[in-house]
């Protein structure tokens, strides 16, 4: 673990050192007002981000020694410039590997990631459907999707935006999903854990994960959607005599789960496990919003009876935590 994360440094003394490891988010070499060379740099880990500034290029090496995506070692203090707070750096090197953890570098999910995978392989082989328990056993059991599906967030910025945010939001609607089945006869169960098992498949080549979190070209070309629904047909269309019907009952869940055609879907749900798995995929999504917002709110050192700030993905809604308002 590290000792210094970028949250700690808004409680440093103005002018005290610094001594870790962080994430090169971005670095550009610029000139002052005196034409005098500086590296402007953007450093992060799990916590946040932050610019940082040398201004002391005494070894021309040290612009050329590291680059965006390398994890480094920066010595130096925080201060603020202009009511920001910014690094000054003195020292900096290029991390070893066994040095620093990739996980303290990005948001990371805080649910053990082996035993959310267990809980995933054991929904999937729940199915009762031979040709949809084979789909999903087929991809899940390809090494590099896998590998993905472990590491991938759900999103870039909204929810469950952290390294295993997509297979922890995945278990969470499983978990949903078998609750809600039962009490609707007229839901075929296999079908809803097909379809929220495979919605957001594609995210695992829309997203990048070396450095922050960010669009592939593919995800910018594509989107999520229609990446997944391609991977879906094409493992179908390897499997012997999968059914055509059942097929393009898989494609529908993947390009009606947004919903709506301007959140993205090119379809709407037209099938009742289509339509629960928007609403649950939906709800999961906000519930995580609010409960970050509340987190949020306990950091900044809100009262009970305070509001949050305006959420964006809650239509710049103010929320009230109840259960600190009551007193629980």
């Amino acid at each position: 673990m590290k000792d210094i994360y970028i949250s700690d440094l808004a409680n440093f003394e103005e002018g005290k050192l610094f001594d870790g490891f962080f994430l090169v988010l971005a670095k550009q070499q610029r000139t002052t007002k005196n034409n005098k060379p500086y590296l402007s740099l953007v450093l992060g880990d799990k916590t946040g981000q932050l610019e940082g500034r040398i201004w002391e290029l005494t070894d021309p090496r040290i612009a050329k020694d590291f680059d965006r995506g390398d994890i480094v070692k920066a010595r130096g203090n925080a201060s603020r410039f202009d009511e920001r707070l910014q690094m000054k750096i003195d020292q900096l090197r290029v991390a070893s590997p066994h040095e620093a953890d990739k996980t303290d570098m990005l948001p990371c999910t805080h649910c053990d990631v082996a035993e959310l995978w267990r809980q995933l392989v054991g929904f999937a082989e729940s199915l009762t459907n031979p040709y949809l328990k084979l789909l999903l056993t087929t991809l899940l059991d390809d090494p590099a999707l896998s590998a993905a599906y472990r590491e991938a967030p759900a999103a870039k910025q909204l929810h469950h935006a952290w390294l295993g945010g997509l297979l922890e939001h995945v278990i969470s609607l499983c978990t949903l999903a078998d609750r809600v089945a039962p009490h609707y006869p007229l839901l075929d169960r296999d079908l809803l854990m097909t379809g929220v098992i495979l919605h957001d498949i594609g995210k695992v080549r829309e997203l990048s994960w070396e450095v922050g979190f960010e669009y592939t070209v593919e995800g910018m070309l594509l989107g999520h959607i229609q990446i997944g629904a391609a991977l879906a047909e094409r493992t179908m269309d390897s499997l012997p005599n999968f059914p055509p019907k059942l097929k393009t009952l898989v494609l529908h869940m993947i390009l009606s789960h947004h919903g709506k055609l301007e959140f993205g879907s090119p379809k709407l749900p037209m099938i009742p496990e289509a339509l629960v798995l928007n609403f649950i995929d939906d709800l999961d999504a906000k519930m995580q919003a609010v409960s970050s917002e509340f987190d949020r709110s306990l950091r900044e050192g809100k009262g009970p009876g305070e509001l949050t700030n305006k959420v964006w993905a809650l239509d710049n809604r103010q929320l009230l935590n109840t259960k600190r308002w009551l007193g629980e």
